[in-house]
């Protein structure tokens, strides 16, 4: 390619045309599995820097080209480009670690920018002087140049070494490794009793061949997309798998395929008693999709629908959890089950049991994150749930709730749940800059968490970013995130601000009224704004006689919630219209104290 700018720092280092030969062999491999958008912006930022415009590969620019957004994109809000950057990289991990061991180029998009690197697998290539190079447009000082380098080569030192695990048979992505805890002594597994998924080999209707391949393809992206979830541990070997295990699943399935047409069929089995606790079949027209897609698509929708927070893996976990042992419960995963079953319970002895549980592990596991988080999220409950609850919020609920998170984001950086309760705690102590870029890292870190997006959706909505929330409010409520009325309030509250107050009356009244008093005090806005004063009244009455407390502090409920003051002026005309707080017409959209209950 006679025409690339590429700049090299006055180092050699792999040709323009050495560079897209590379290229095309790494688009080429069934190895790199990525979407055809992701093949897309692989070729895309490499061509652009090679070209010399490495400069402008902002996220605003990728977003424009790859995904078609409008100018109005805000990377901020819209995190489709890191997570898609996310995924490239891993694809180009998986790449090198399995078929392009030998290739004497490698491709990588250091984390922190879009710039591609190439380098010269081995550093004593023949046509390369030490520590070869190639560099965008701008020049690096020879230290950072020579840090880049050891942290490239570490990679693939670290990439041979679980090769060579993998050939051995073993696999194993402990949630200790994959939430930063593993520099601690105690063993993951012990430590948290996570449940452990076996993913056993896809069977076929030909042990070779192409749905052979299919097979194995598809067993590898649902490998890929469960082991971004932080509280379950997946093996990819059936005979490392621990019989002891005391929450331990297999995951089972089949391809199938009849012309274009292609059906996989899989199961979650419980292991102690053989049991299918879930089972779904799915269908792809091979000319339509891509092989790639239709394994990440299916990939995605199976991870999700088993080990999300409410899938089918807690659900059946928690509906096991006896009252009598709550008091002696302690271990980690127990006390998660505790968790999830008071946020489907939502009454005040769930969550003392929960509180408690929590407490005594984090005692006994001081280095578990997920515990620290959840404990922050219980604490924070208290305030923003309080009515439900019967809870009387001490001044110290929450500095106790925002040092729990902290603790969790200390311990794992980019664990979702510590990322999800650092950014509720800085929503209700009003950082909204601080809780929007904490949400997206969550999101970004696991995009399949539903109980993640839902909540990030929700915190850009009520901060005014109404579109972009609301599209991530209806993805949570269309993949079964849990509690599910919880977030279809969000939807009503999505229709009510967009004008449509027949939709939001249908998602308000589909939501689960018992489940917040603050759910029906939407509901009794958005029957205000009808002017269906006679039904308004009798839910006002309800209020009246079973929620007083919020009812005299209506104004600052909403303010708490509500950022922007038209959206908060939204609400209160239509609580107005009832005759609910009258007394609000002065407000001007002021803020209550940061450091007081949200």
């Amino acid at each position: 390619m006679s025409s690339a700018k590429v700049e090299f720092s006055g180092e050699p280092g792999p040709k323009p045309d050495d560079i897209l030969q590379q290229l095309e062999r790494v688009l080429a491999s069934d190895e790199f599995h990525s979407p055809e958008r992701g093949r897309k912006f692989l070729r895309f930022v490499v061509t652009e820097t090679l070209e010399g415009r490495a400069q402008f590969l902002k996220a605003f620019t990728i977003a424009n080209e790859i995904f078609g957004r409008q100018s109005s994109f805000d990377a901020q809000n819209d995190p489709v480009v890191r997570i898609e950057a996310g995924r490239i990289r891993r694809g180009l991990e998986r790449y090198y670690l399995v078929a392009g061991q030998s290739d004497p180029i490698v491709i990588t998009i250091p984390k922190g920018g879009y710039v591609p690197h190439f380098d010269y697998a081995e550093p004593s290539h023949p046509s390369a002087a030490p520590a070869p190079r190639s560099e965008p447009a701008t020049t690096r000082a020879p230290a950072d140049r020579t840090r880049r380098d050891t942290r490239a080569f570490a990679a693939l030192a670290v990439g041979a070494t679980l090769l060579i695990a993998a050939t051995a048979g073993y696999f194993l992505w402990p949630t200790g490794l994959l939430n930063g805890r593993a520099g601690t002594h105690q063993s993951p597994v012990a430590e948290t009793s996570s449940p452990m998924i076996v993913v056993e080999n896809f069977q076929s209707d030909g042990e070779e061949g192409a749905t052979a391949d299919i097979a194995q393809g598809l067993r590898d992206e649902i490998i890929g997309q469960l082991a971004t979830f932080d509280d379950i541990i997946v093996v990819a070997d059936p005979s490392r798998a621990k019989d002891g295990n005391l929450h331990g699943f297999a995951l089972q399935g089949s391809v199938q395929r009849d012309g274009n047409r292609l059906r996989s069929i899989s199961r979650l089995i419980r292991r102690s008693d053989a049991a299918v606790i879930w089972a779904n079949n799915y269908d792809a027209d091979l000319g339509a999709k891509s092989i790639l897609q239709i394994q990440a698509d299916i990939g995605q929708d199976i991870a999700v629908s088993v080990a999300q927070p409410y899938g089918a893996i807690f659900v059946t976990d928690t509906d096991k959890i006896a009252e009598p042992s709550l008091s002696e419960m302690g271990g980690a995963y127990d006390c998660t089950l505790a968790y999830y079953s008071y946020r489907r319970g939502m009454d005040a002895k769930s969550h003392a049991a929960a509180r408690d549980c929590l407490l005594r592990a984090t005692e006994r596991f001081p280095d578990n994150a997920t515990s620290w988080a959840l404990l922050s999220l219980v604490y924070l409950d208290e305030i923003r749930f309080r009515y439900k609850l019967g809870a009387q919020p001490s001044p110290e609920t929450m500095t106790l709730a925002t040092k729990a998170a902290e603790r969790a984001t200390t311990i794992a950086p980019n664990n979702t749940r510590a990322l999800q309760a650092a950014m509720l705690v800085s929503f209700f102590t009003n950082d909204i800059d601080k809780a929007l870029k904490l949400g997206a890292a969550a999101y970004a870190a696991n995009a399949n968490d539903t109980e993640v997006a839902g909540e990030y959706g929700l915190r850009l909505a009520m901060s005014g970013k109404w579109q972009s929330g609301c599209e991530l409010v209806s993805r949570a409520v269309n993949k079964d995130a849990g509690p599910k009325g919880y977030y279809e309030v969000g939807m009503a509250l999505c229709a009510f601000m967009r004008g449509d107050l027949q939709a939001a009356e249908l998602w308000s009244r589909m939501s689960d009224l018992e489940y917040n008093p603050m759910h029906r005090l939407v509901l009794l806005s958005i029957l205000g704004a009808e002017g269906k004063t006679e039904e308004a009244a009798q839910l006002r009455d309800w209020l009246n006689a079973h929620a007083p407390e919020m009812m005299k502090n209506v104004r600052e409920e909403v303010s708490r919630r509500l950022q922007r003051p038209e959206d908060l002026e939204r609400m209160l005309t239509g609580l107005r219209a009832v005759g609910v707080g009258n007394e609000m017409a002065g407000l001007s959209g002021e803020r209550s104290n940061a450091n007081g209950p949200k």
